[in-house]
């Protein structure tokens, strides 16, 4: 099949980055489809070190890259990513980066409320606080402001006072002060001009694209055990991680996400909270993480290291679909 899907089948950190670098010198098109700039990529390219957490792999190697409908966005970290491999000699243009116009923002507000709230649990999720849930509850909720927003101040209005609806009561619950509806407004206008040239529907570039036999390599992010409905519940992320939103968080259809890589560790890590049967707590799971540096691309934290554990794998290729498998490390 023209077309492949790089899935994580465990909890993540599975070494998805390094297949990604590789398989993208045989796309022309590399999609991300779900999460935001909470899970890191590390690619490492001759005596270059990428560390990527919202721009698709693709734009080391001059592929056309595309931010899908199903992430979400927060336009002043894309910026600070695209400034920072801009430094290292990639400049990314719209020509080489396309945003979705569906996509949602992640706002200031989300990473107050974040933080906030995984302050206050009693039971931590373990989130990276970067504002990831609160942006796909507003999305759910249908309050969210999106990509293609930026280009109507007078609908921005409008839509921040709805969306301030919501949160200015959760704030206050929170002992957080009320958000600057003003500000915010500002803070939109002044950043619309350097996102909206990367913005345009992606579903109807990717229908284009595939009409046309390019191949288009779809990169998942974090892992299929970490998927709002499939994974570890609810210790997990607030978006489906699984092979089939590939299709979803393009606009491509079903049929898009053609084969299914599954990419699977010899052992097995996890970052945060929730269940983990195979974890070590001795020195064998100290040695792992040591050998493997087994630390967060994003966070910094050291990783859970455990057993590979072939039940969780096994289940994960029925959620994907999963037609092959890399083994890492």
């Amino acid at each position: 099949m023209a077309n492949v899907t790089v899935i994580g089948a465990q909890w993540g950190d599975e070494g998805k980055g390094k297949l990604v670098d590789w398989l993208s010198n045989r796309a022309d098109v590399v999609v991300r489809f779900q999460g935001g700039h909470n899970a890191g990529h590390t690619l490492v390219v001759g005596n270059q070190v990428y560390k990527l957490s919202l721009l698709p792999s693709g734009v080391v190697q001059g592929k056309l890259s595309v931010i899908g409908n199903g992430v979400v966005v927060d336009p002043w970290h894309l910026l600070e990513e695209i400034a920072k491999i801009g430094a290292q000699g990639i400049k990314i243009t719209p020509e080489l980066l396309v945003v979705a116009d569906n996509a949602c923002l992640i706002l200031p507000l989300h990473r107050d409320l974040d933080q906030a709230r995984e302050a206050a649990a009693v039971n931590k999720i373990g989130t990276t606080g970067r504002g990831i849930g609160p942006a796909y509850e507003d999305k759910v909720g249908r309050r969210a402001i999106r990509v293609g927003d930026l280009a109507d101040r007078e609908a921005l209005e409008a839509k921040i006072d709805r969306l301030l609806a919501h949160h200015t009561p959760l704030r206050r619950g929170l002992g957080l002060p009320d958000f600057d509806a003003a500000g915010l407004l500002a803070e939109l206008e002044a950043i619309a001009p350097k996102i909206l040239p990367f913005a345009q529907p992606a579903w109807r570039l990717l229908d284009e694209v595939v009409k046309s036999g390019k191949r288009v390599l779809f990169e998942g992010a974090q892992g299929a055990l970490l998927d709002v409905d499939h994974g570890t519940y609810p210790y997990v992320t607030s978006s489906n991680t699984v092979a089939g939103q590939a299709a979803a968080g393009s606009g491509l259809g079903p049929k898009g996400p053609g084969f299914v890589l599954g990419i699977v560790k010899a052992y097995t890590t996890r970052v945060g909270e929730g269940p983990f049967p195979t974890e070590l707590f001795d020195e064998i799971g100290q040695h792992l993480g040591t050998v493997g540096k087994e630390f967060g691309v994003v966070t910094g934290r050291p990783r859970r290291c455990g057993w590979f554990d072939a039940v969780l794998v096994r289940q994960s290729v029925a959620l994907n679909g999963i037609d092959g498998i890399a083994l890492t490390k």
